[in-house]
């Protein structure tokens, strides 16, 4: 199971240069943002806001050096010392993860609410278009899992820094790249980290609805109440429990909820792959109409972008993360096959009545399908704290540096805390469709961050280095990028429309 020990990443510090001291237990563990992108100018050292992705606590601290005093190393250093320049030997990791470990964290970093969710996405795909799609939609999200680590590793080399995370590449990127977009470099990093922030309290949305209708599908066996009720109770205890603010507290509470998940797992597939209909039975290819709401679907199961640059930053053995057979391959293939399974078995069993999660098309009177709703309601209830670590810690410095005791200081990042999860239950009532609001989620930020930041941050990137032979790594980017945006816009256009017509109805 996950260790929630942050793994922490410094940068080495010269001889005699003063050492900066180690994060406190009262400190965030998942992000370390700087308040000063809040504060400063551009004339600033700003460092890139930090950022984690979903179920994860690694942790990517440099010095306290920013990262454009060191792009001054261009006069500083001659071109073939940054050619032989090798990031990876310049990491000092306390606790450094193994190949499995990270094979682990990458495996639970990508699956999460969306495996779920994908026999409805295949239902608006069509069963032929669905398997195929996936395993399509897979393939591009591993290669642009790969473009952003390459990108990092480039930037690394030409500003000699050990490591960079998701927002940290799309600033250097921009600010070593074409002279006319140097000035949209602090641009590109918010952006980058509006669209991790929209993204995070899209899941936090999700599981709010995915953990009440479990509940109320139960519940309704006995008496039946309307999901808002249901939403309402639980609004104070996910309060309380997110204002935990330390991780280490929470460790138990990650493990019962990965051991519930993988229970649920199990036995909803056993569920689906009993007393399957012939393949007939189901249509091969859907509508035109509802091709964007399975992009939109597909596009959030895959969620893992933000979770590849800290794992990578954090290993043992950097060299065996990428490679055809290195852990980000091997992860990645487990996490398509996965999803494309789901996917394929779940609409294949329950067909046009398949509903936005799995787990409530189970059998209602059945007592392991109860227990099955249960233990996948309490684990995504656990799991909540941890997506919600992200979108608070992007907040928290800001809304700290308006104030000036210590008191006034815990109190505002307390207040913050109860601000975003309630933010999180009202939108959660606003949408009480999960399917719709899983597309919706998925097409705005999660295509954002997984399929149109990439291959922008490669073409921006590799400017002056060159595109390869015929531009080919042009091409393919361009292609990519218009995938990506081609999927924002519809996918995004018919998730509202839906929602829409599911309120007037």
């Amino acid at each position: 199971m996950e260790d929630l020990t942050p793994l922490t990443n410094l940068q080495q510090i010269p001889e005699g240069a003063p050492r900066k001291k180690k994060m406190t237990e009262r400190q965030p563990l998942l992000l370390q943002s700087d308040a000063s992108d809040y504060e400063g100018g551009r004339g600033s050292a700003a460092r890139p806001v930090r950022s984690s992705p979903p179920d994860n606590t690694l942790v990517n601290v440099h010095s306290e050096d920013s990262l454009a005093a060191s792009g001054s190393g261009d006069e500083e250093h001659g071109s073939s010392d940054k050619a032989g320049y090798n990031p990876t030997l310049h990491r000092t990791l306390e606790h450094p993860t193994s190949n499995f470990d990270t094979l682990v964290h990458l495996l639970k970093g990508n699956i999460g609410t969306g495996i779920l969710a994908m026999p409805d996405a295949f239902k608006n795909a069509g069963l032929y278009v669905g398997l195929f799609g996936t395993m399509l939609m897979g393939a591009i999200c591993t290669h642009c899992m790969h473009m952003l680590v390459n990108c990092s590793h480039e930037l690394c080399r030409r500003l000699q820094q050990p490591s960079l995370d998701f927002s940290e590449v799309a600033f250097c990127s921009f600010e070593t790249g074409p002279i006319g977009l140097r000035r949209y470099s602090l641009l590109a990093r918010r952006i980058v980290t509006t669209f991790l922030f929209i993204t995070q309290i899209g899941f936090c949305c999700v599981y709010f609805l995915f953990v009440a209708l479990n509940i109320k599908d139960v519940m309704d066996h006995y008496f039946k109440i309307d999901v808002h009720i249901y939403l309402l109770l639980m609004l104070l205890p996910m309060i309380l429990l997110n204002l935990v603010r330390n991780l280490k507290y929470l460790t138990p509470v990650s493990l019962i909820a990965a051991i519930l998940t993988v229970a649920g797992l199990a036995i909803t597939f056993s569920y689906m792959l009993h007393d399957l209909p012939d393949v007939h039975t189901v249509k091969p290819v859907a509508t035109w109409a509802t091709l964007p709401l399975y992009f939109g679907t597909a596009i959030y199961a895959f969620e893992g972008i933000g979770v590849v640059l800290p794992l990578e930053n954090n290993m043992r053995t950097p060299e065996d993360f990428g490679g055809t057979t290195g852990v980000l391959n091997t992860g990645m293939v487990v996490v398509a096959c996965l999803y494309t399974s789901v996917g394929f078995f779940g609409y294949l069993k329950y067909g046009e009545d398949v509903k936005g999660s799995i787990t409530l098309n189970l059998p209602q009177g059945d007592t392991l399908s109860q227990l099955v709703r249960i233990s996948m309601a309490v684990a995504i209830f656990l799991s909540y704290t941890l997506q919600f670590y992200v979108p608070v810690n992007i907040v928290e410095p800001f809304v700290r540096s308006q104030f000036d005791t210590t008191r006034a200081k815990e109190l505002a990042a307390t207040v913050l805390r109860i601000v975003l999860v309630t933010f999180t239950f009202l939108l959660a009532t606003c949408i009480p469709n999960l399917g719709s609001i899983i597309s919706l989620v998925g097409a705005v930020s999660s295509s954002a961050l997984a399929l149109i930041a990439p291959p922008i941050i490669e073409m921006i990137t590799f400017y002056h280095v060159g595109y390869g032979r015929y531009r080919w790594m042009l091409w393919k980017d361009i292609l990519i990028l218009m995938f990506g945006l081609a999927g924002f816009v519809f996918g995004t256009w018919a998730s509202l429309a839906q929602i829409l017509n599911d309120r007037t109805h």
